[in-house]
């Protein structure tokens, strides 16, 4: 056997018995160990690992119940035969660039490429200060009630309810729980019919702008904004209208009049956390009835508010059927589940139910059960609580780092979120900053990527507080304030 055989990581979280198993698994797949070969006897295979033999034939054991091994009697364990069957050779890694290839970049209906988009570090756990957006703490995932939920979709019942092809439904217990305890929260009202479960809210601003949009249409845009949803309705129009954002959220004016589309982030403004007044909300409402347009309400970050109750969704306000509402299970769950909704028309929702059908069929059932029995059972209640408090704590000890160490830079009203919008100096460039910081450890979210100008202001950032502990927020932003400072001398 190959050398990669002999050692086992000692820093793994699985047990040993289970790296055994995947280490002898990659090694057969990967054609380190051909088929008809032998294994080492347990005992020896054993001494080479520095683990017990009941451990080495434990894994062997279950390597012949999956079918990679064969136990002979007196002779030991052998790779099956039949594993690889069917397995095409691989073909070489690289292969020669034949002269008839197609030119793609000719072929592509749009350059993606072009658009800016904001990136996260994959490794952005191993920096001492991450205070970045769209992540979450591991520390505080519900590790216990998650595993129940998942024991119980695991139960034949509900195997035999979620297992199956859907086509283009949705798990009906999570309807039900959207409809009935998660919806409610946020003062909508729907019916079953009324609501469609997406792979996030990403998914939901792709199927409305594939059913809604052309190049024709004119759609308003908060700018600052969410880069992504920009870049989702360019695909379709050109025709964005940035409008802006002060200390009372989305600033509603003529220039939303003659738009068809307006998309708008009013429980917590992203990116400045503002919150839409309930004056702006209605004057909003009235100026879609007014001037047939549509509202797309983002409900970003709904269930932080540190500073009074939550208000409740524009949805809500809604008598005229003119908002869609789009929410997330991924801000204080996991954003790796990717589950989210949309809430509008009966006759919207069944349109984007067929769409999503082409694309996808649904999301995957066994996360909708899992996720409408942790809901069912209290755990959603529950931890959004617990994460209402967390995220408070840490909200007050960045705003007084703020104060004491950046003092002026971040006066744009926070009353909940998870992150501080900072104006830095005239004179700071952001993407400097992002770069430097990276060298000392420390991630931020560059503002400027958030504006739809050719020409963004430079001297915006936000720090998140979703990602890292409490004990690291004042000694990253007291680092952080030294660069800024050295980065605006002039």
């Amino acid at each position: 056997m190959r050398e990669q055989l002999l050692h086992l990581p000692r820093d793994s979280d699985k047990t040993l018995q289970a790296q055994i198993r995947e280490m002898l698994v990659c090694a057969i797949l990967d054609g380190n160990i051909p088929p008809g070969s032998p294994l080492p006897s347990g005992r020896k295979l054993a001494q080479q690992l520095d683990v017990a033999r009941n451990t080495v034939v434990l894994a062997y054991q279950q390597l012949v119940d999956e079918g990679y091994l064969l136990a002979r009697e007196r002779s030991g364990y052998y790779v099956s035969e039949d594993i690889m069957r069917g397995v095409a050779e691989a073909p070489p890694r690289e292969r020669p660039r034949g002269e008839h290839a197609p030119d793609w970049e000719a072929r592509f209906s749009a350059s993606l490429t072009e658009h800016q988009h904001v990136r996260v570090p994959p490794d952005w756990q191993d920096y001492d200060y991450p205070f970045v957006r769209g992540q979450f703490d591991p520390i505080m995932f519900p590790v216990a009630d998650w595993r129940d939920a998942v024991r119980q979709s695991l139960s034949l019942r509900s195997i035999r309810e979620w297992a199956g092809d859907a086509v283009e439904d949705d798990d009906a217990l999570l309807v039900e729980q959207l409809r009935t305890r998660v919806l409610p929260r946020r003062g909508v009202l729907a019916q079953a019919d009324e609501i469609l479960v997406t792979l996030g809210t990403q998914q939901g601003l792709y199927l409305l702008s594939q059913l809604l949009m052309d190049r024709d249409s004119v759609v308003g845009i908060e700018d600052p904004g969410y880069p992504d949803a920009r870049n989702v309705f360019l695909m379709r129009t050109p025709q964005l209208r940035p409008l802006p954002v002060d200390r009372e959220g989305l600033v509603v004016d003529s220039r939303v009049d003659d738009c068809d589309y307006v998309y708008v982030t009013p429980s917590h403004q992203y990116p400045t956390t503002v919150t839409l007044s309930l004056a702006r909300r209605r004057a909003l409402l009235d100026k879609a009835a007014e001037h047939d347009f549509v509202i797309i309400e983002d409900d970003y970050e709904s269930e932080t508010n540190y500073i009074g109750e939550p208000t409740p969704a524009l949805k809500s306000l809604d008598d005229n059927q003119r908002v869609i509402y789009l929410g997330s299970m991924s801000k204080y769950l996991a954003p790796g589940l990717r589950i989210g909704y949309m809430v509008g028309p009966a006759e919207l929702i069944r349109e984007a139910r067929i769409l999503r059908r082409l694309m996808l069929r649904h999301p995957p059932a066994n996360n909708q059960r899992t996720i409408a029995l942790f809901i069912a059972q209290g755990h959603h209640d529950s931890l959004i609580r617990r994460i209402a408090h967390t995220f408070r704590d840490r909200w007050q000890v960045m705003r007084d780092a703020l104060h004491h160490y950046m003092p002026g830079m971040s006066e744009t009203p926070s009353f909940g979120g998870s992150a501080y919008w900072i104006e830095g100096p005239p004179q700071l460039d952001g993407a400097r900053l992002y770069a430097e910081a990276r060298r000392e450890s420390i991630l931020i979210d560059q503002g400027y990527l958030r504006f739809l100008s050719d020409d963004p202001p430079m001297n915006y950032f936000s720090l998140s507080f979703s990602s890292i502990g409490i004990e690291r927020i004042e000694p990253g932003i007291r680092e952080l304030a030294r660069l800024v400072e050295r980065l605006s001398a002039r």
